[in-house]
């Protein structure tokens, strides 16, 4: 065993802050990037640290994976990584998940309703991967219950320290940057961000949920139109024959959160985006189209009319209805916030860097 951090990744925001606070204090350690997906490698690549893709054919790379992870002192999993089933850690090291996301309004993990369908083999696979997760940390009790939940583990794998990824709200200077940014993209009107989640089912141009034909028509004298697709649908569809004024692939975007900071209003679904987006209360508008087949399919936590923080629209005309009236209550986004931001208070990424601090120095 070294004194070293490994993360595996597969999203690139709270392990970067998580980073940054590392390198500021100056922490005497070595850190790994482990990642999955080519934009997270590239993401990581530029640190300068040690970066090997992850979850690979080419057996070397598995080898090295494999060495980092037997030697670490600690190491940091934002996702579900199969290979936590079959792997057995030293007893000083301590496996940390810092998830992807800061609440949830559609089930997973062991609630996922596919998982019902899966061999039982498969089913055991899940629960030995999540018992690996010595600590979670969470922002909120909200979240800390839904994992309980879906990992299967009770109240002491839990640590409140907040999401890291969320300090950026809280950063005035970043805010002004952001909008500052986006100021070529606007052309003085405001910014709409449509985010939906992903879906098993491709998306295609003609089953898309929002009409962007009709909101151009109606909004775009005052709107643009910035889409946010999941990273599993990039480069999927083609906009091309769309008026490129008013709509704005903005999928390629490093960092979904920017984007928020620079978002007049959000429009999504069943996404996780919500949850950050409600610690600026700024409008939203949920737009769950395919409501009944999804939660048939996927599952919800709860009755997601009453969970959401806004106005529901099932059809593009509905969406642009609300828009045009523009009348929203930005107490319940504020309640939902601190409902699901309790922890995070622009302080998470210090927070977290002393639990990993603690757990180095054991």
């Amino acid at each position: 065993m070294r004194n070293k951090v490994v993360f595996v990744c597969s999203y690139t925001d709270n392990s970067q802050f998580v980073y940054d606070e590392m390198m500021y204090r100056k922490i005497k350690t070595d850190v790994v990037f482990l990642c999955r997906g080519k934009a997270t490698l590239a993401h990581f690549t530029k640190t300068g640290e040690l970066v090997i893709p992850f979850e690979t054919t080419n057996v070397l790379l598995m080898i090295r994976s494999a060495y980092h992870l037997a030697t670490a002192k600690l190491v940091i999993v934002d996702n579900y990584y199969g290979f936590l089933s079959v792997s057995t850690f030293k007893k000083k090291v301590t496996c940390i998940q810092l998830w992807h996301a800061c609440g949830a309004f559609k089930t997973f993990g062991l609630k996922d309703r596919s998982v019902a369908l899966r061999s039982a083999r498969a089913q055991v696979r899940f629960t030995a991967v999540y018992r690996h997760f010595d600590k979670i940390v969470v922002g909120s009790d909200a979240m800390e219950k839904i994992f309980m939940r879906s990992f299967g583990l009770d109240e002491t794998h839990f640590v409140h320290l907040g999401v890291p990824r969320t300090d950026l709200f809280f950063d005035l200077t970043k805010k002004e940057q952001m909008i500052k940014s986006l100021q070529p993209l606007r052309r003085e009107k405001k910014i709409i961000l449509y985010a939906p989640t992903f879906r098993d089912h491709p998306m295609e141009e003609d089953n898309f949920g929002l009409d962007l034909k009709i909101m151009e028509k109606e909004l775009s004298n005052e709107y643009v139109l910035l889409l946010r697709l999941h990273p599993a649908e990039r480069g999927k569809l083609d906009f091309s024959g769309l008026n490129p004024k008013f709509v704005i692939d903005g999928s390629e975007w490093d960092s979904v959160n920017e984007l928020l900071l620079g978002a007049d209003l959000l429009v999504t679904d069943y996404s996780s985006i919500p949850f950050e987006y409600a610690l600026l209360k700024r409008p939203m508008i949920f737009f769950p189209y395919d409501l009944s087949a999804y939660e048939r399919s996927r599952g919800l936590w709860g009755d997601y009319i009453k969970a959401v923080p806004g106005p529901i629209a099932h059809s593009t005309q509905e969406v642009v209805q609300i828009i045009k009236r523009n009348v929203f209550d930005l107490n319940q986004i504020a309640a939902f916030s601190e409902k699901w931001n309790r922890y995070s208070t622009g302080q998470s990424s210090s927070q977290v860097v002393d639990y990993l601090t603690c757990c180095l120095n054991k």
